[in-house]
């Protein structure tokens, strides 16, 4: 992995073995990797090793292959067969897949264990990234509330530290994760996230609702989402993308079900007591997500270094894929914030408007299950393009354009569809791309950098809006843009691997 000091711990180092006939096949000899001395050295002092040796030092991830690529976890590598760094290229070949993780890792994809991690992040998301979806009601509310001294530009940070956090704070996760396992998170997180919410229900003054919603428990949910996400990538790889989308669909149904309920809790029983009864139904379906989410392998606890995640960005294709991740950030939200404002000034009934939100949402239940299942046929990065390019195209060409409410609700069930995608692929094509056993912190680092974007776009967007007097086509023109930058910019993600050939990555 760039960035990396490539060294063998002891415990890879066996008896020497004979070395090779002269008839031996070429395919079969010792390639460099970074030298012709350093490998000839590594050649003598490592004629084989086994893949249960899980605790090769970072970076030095070998694969040991023959002829049909079959070689079992379980057994020894013959002496004078090739090594191969996770980086290398077959003779006539283009450059291979990097390692997805251990060597001769055996991923189930499949059976009770796996399926049940689904169902507990299911839960999970439901919870987290369910109620993010959530942020027109909150914004709404607020506007018109509690808040209704400030502009909406300013009650809109509220909801875009919200996510921030959620999502930077993934920096931290991912290594505890990567150190710790996916138990403390959980049960940790919980906790900070229910406690959150409770604060919420007892807050009136802006810095209140700051600290309880958009710092505490996002910290919580923060947690919990990072620990099932990572999770997830140990226990799937040929269908690793198809996981994903049947996980992450949790927070879509989270956004369906969840703005029905807290408008009608809020006229029934008020905010404050809907944010409590919320906090308890999350606190169940958070249990059961602590008991069933494990990692199949087990944690490997290493000091913290700060160059790690700088080292991490040497690698150009993560680089590149992080870039594309903040632009795409960056417009992302912005329907999910202010379509309800919008329908409002565009003289939507009342009686529709609490249903915009779940018709979006439920529309992208199949936009994040769908293609899942397409990119592991047809490639992820392929598939993550085409998705995030249609989802720029309608924002400019269908929303921009919108007057009334028919139009909106075209393109809420079109964005619904094609932004869905975005949130289940994301984590496949960083775990494409990287070591397994490192996914929290690679992960970590992404989900941090492209924070920024889910932090500064609904600010920018509500400025523009209060600076237009009212007009939403400045901010349908920096969603839309935004966007297109990020596709633009995850195609050259895709270049860095493959060039410009048509093939599955």
């Amino acid at each position: 992995m760039p960035g990396s000091t490539h060294s063998l711990s002891s415990s890879t180092v066996h008896e020497k073995a004979p070395a090779p006939s002269a008839g031996t096949d070429e395919k079969n000899q010792y390639r460099p990797s970074r030298s012709a001395s350093q490998s000839s050295k590594a050649a003598e002092a490592l004629p084989y090793y086994t893949s249960s040796e899980r605790d090769l030092e970072r970076g030095a991830v070998v694969a040991a292959v023959d002829e049909d690529d079959n070689y079992s976890s379980s057994e020894k590598r013959p002496a004078g067969a090739a090594v191969q760094q996770p980086g290398d290229a077959k003779p006539g070949q283009g450059p291979p897949p990097p390692a997805g993780g251990p060597p001769g890792a055996d991923f189930p994809d499949g059976g009770v264990e796996a399926w049940l991690v689904v169902l507990g992040g299911w839960c999970a998301l439901f919870c987290t990234f369910g109620l993010v979806n959530c942020v027109g009601v909150f914004e709404q509310y607020y506007v018109n509330g509690p808040l209704r001294q400030y502009s909406s530009s300013t009650v809109s940070w509220i909801l875009s530290v919200q996510v921030w956090t959620m999502v930077f704070s993934g920096t931290v996760f991912g290594r505890l994760f990567d150190n710790y396992g996916p138990r403390w998170l959980l049960w940790g997180g919980t906790v900070a996230y229910v406690f959150g919410l409770m604060m919420v229900s007892l807050s009136s003054e802006y810095y209140q609702f700051f600290l309880a919603q958009a710092v505490v428990s996002s910290v919580g949910s923060s947690a919990v989402f990072n620990a099932c996400m990572s999770s997830l990538v140990s226990w799937f790889s040929k269908n690793r993308s198809a996981a994903f989308g049947v996980m992450v669909s949790g927070s879509s149904v989270g956004g369906v079900v969840l703005p029905i309920m807290m408008n009608k809790l809020i006229e029934r029983i008020g905010f404050p007591w809907m944010m409590r009864a919320m906090a308890f139904m999350f606190l169940g379906l958070l249990i059961f997500a602590s008991l069933t989410v494990k990692a199949r392998l087990p944690p490997k606890p290493r000091p913290f270094k700060l160059m790690e995640y700088v080292n991490n960005l040497r690698d150009v294709r993560l680089l590149v894929t992080i870039i594309g991740f903040f632009f795409f950030m960056w417009g992302m939200f912005l329907p999910f914030n202010y379509v309800l404002l919008q329908a409002e000034a565009a003289g939507t009934s009342p009686t529709l408007i609490p249903y915009l939100l779940p018709i979006l949402n439920a529309v992208s239940i199949f936009g994040r299950i769908i293609p899942g299942i397409v990119a592991d046929k047809l490639g992820r990065y392929n598939v993550m393009v085409i998705i995030t390019f249609i989802s720029a195209l309608f924002c400019l060409a269908v929303w921009t354009p919108v007057k009334n409410t028919a139009g909106i609700l075209v393109f809420m069930i079109i964005f619904g569809f094609s932004s869905g995608g975005f949130i289940s692929l994301g984590p496949t094509c960083i775990a494409q791309i990287s070591d397994i056993r490192e996914i929290g912190t690679r992960v970590g680092t992404a989900f941090a950098i492209q924070s920024f974007g889910a932090l500064t776009g609904s600010p920018i967007a509500g400025a523009i809006v209060q600076a237009q007097h009212g007009s939403y086509l400045g901010l349908q023109l920096f969603c839309g843009f935004s966007m297109l930058a990020g596709s633009i910019v995850l195609l050259g993600a895709r270049f860095t691997q493959v060039g410009l050939k048509l093939v599955k990555v």
